[in-house]
């Protein structure tokens, strides 16, 4: 694949990831949206639950491992990406790591809580990561959400 056949199939799935975090805003959750795709299939879809499942742990990232994990029948997910829209926290890189996704594509970056600022070593040695792909419109979803909220 050329860079430019790759960016645009890291924006498709962006778009994707993008319904799961919509949906995250219209429950009232903060709207983060996840995928992750096996051999260009998509395994995985999921958003923030923490408040309807009164879970701190119930990140999209976290509920998207424990789904691909269970529809590929393993616990590592070496042939992924994941697609977030929102720089993953430090918990989510960890388990991503633990995971060993080798490649994460996100959106934003998360300036308070993102993995880069606190533990950029939690990420598996071997993965790559893409950020900013639609940006813009992963950042206004957020920013839209805690306009509402204040």
């Amino acid at each position: 694949m050329t860079t430019e056949e790759i960016r645009k199939e890291d924006e498709n799935f962006m778009r994707k990831a993008l319904i799961e975090a919509q949906k995250a805003f219209e429950e009232g959750e903060i709207p983060i949206g996840a995928i992750i795709v096996c051999k260009g299939r998509i395994i995985s879809r999921a958003h923030n639950l923490t408040e309807t499942l009164n879970d701190v742990t119930a990140h999209a990232e976290m509920q998207a491992i424990t789904a691909a994990a269970n529809t590929l029948g393993g616990k590592y997910l070496k042939d992924c990406t994941l697609y977030v829209t929102i720089e993953p926290c430090t918990m989510c890189a960890g388990a991503i790591g633990w995971a060993q996704i080798p490649r994460i594509v996100y959106g934003a970056s998360e300036e308070k809580r993102g993995y880069r600022k606190y533990a950029p070593q939690a990420m598996h040695p071997k993965s790559s990561t893409t950020c900013g792909i639609l940006e813009d419109e992963c950042k206004e979803l957020m920013q839209r959400f805690f306009q509402h909220r204040r």
